[in-house]
């Protein structure tokens, strides 16, 4: 499995899918605009996810091809992927100000991977079920709109994740009102110094890992 960070909650996603298909399958999450002040998404996909309808999270648009389109909780099977979307709250009000996120759980090469969205409060224990056994933990930390880094670092705590790879942080160029992942990577004490441009990985690398940070540069 590929993984290409385009900013903010945006990913991109190759990866095989299950069954005899051969053909990589594309998957997008959160694609972003251009008001965000940095470089939208671009390419086809097969399937893009949507945490929720804020245009700094769902430029579908943007993505050429014909994907399936998934922005609501429930159970899915598409091109071989398996997903589960759970109900959450984008904000720590029970969603009174800010509405909802949806949180995606997927499987795909033996990998269970899970992008928070923009979640803004703690997880019920009934969410952390569901996530419970991720490889791979796509969390946002850079606060205002989702959870600071303190919470993030909290949460991480309790999902032990293989891979953590932090999201909805301040970047070059960004004009999103939220802070950088120093604070997230501070409370963690165990950050990479270098930020990569693609992720490559499979379930093999990961026997020995846990909660082990992959930071990601957007300037490719």
């Amino acid at each position: 499995m590929q993984i290409q960070y385009y900013g903010h909650s945006c990913f991109k996603l190759t990866t095989k899918p299950g069954g005899r298909a051969t053909e990589d399958i594309t998957l997008f999450f959160d694609p972003f605009g251009k008001e965000l002040g940095i470089r939208p998404p671009q390419g086809q996909a097969d399937i893009v996810f949507v945490s929720h309808n804020h245009k700094d999270h769902s430029n579908i648009s943007a993505i050429k091809g014909d994907p399936v389109i998934i922005e609501t909780p429930g159970e899915y099977a598409v091109k071989g992927i398996n997903v589960v979307g759970v109900d959450s709250f984008h904000d720590n009000v029970e969603g009174t100000e800010k509405g909802r996120s949806t949180i995606y759980i997927l499987e795909a090469e033996e990998l269970k991977i899970c992008h928070l969205g923009d979640l803004g409060c703690d997880l019920t224990g009934k969410q952390l079920e569901e996530i419970d056994g991720v490889d791979i933990l796509f969390i946002p930390v850079g606060g205002g709109s989702t959870i600071d880094g303190k919470k993030a670092a909290e949460l991480v705590r309790k999902i032990e994740p293989a891979i953590v790879i932090p999201m909805h942080y301040k970047t070059t160029g960004s004009a999103a009102e939220i802070e950088d992942e120093k604070k997230f990577c501070n409370e963690m004490g165990n950050c990479p110094q270098e930020k990569i441009v693609k992720y490559t990985v499979k379930k093999k690398d990961l026997e020995d890992k846990k909660m082990e940070i992959v930071l990601m540069n957007n300037e490719a």
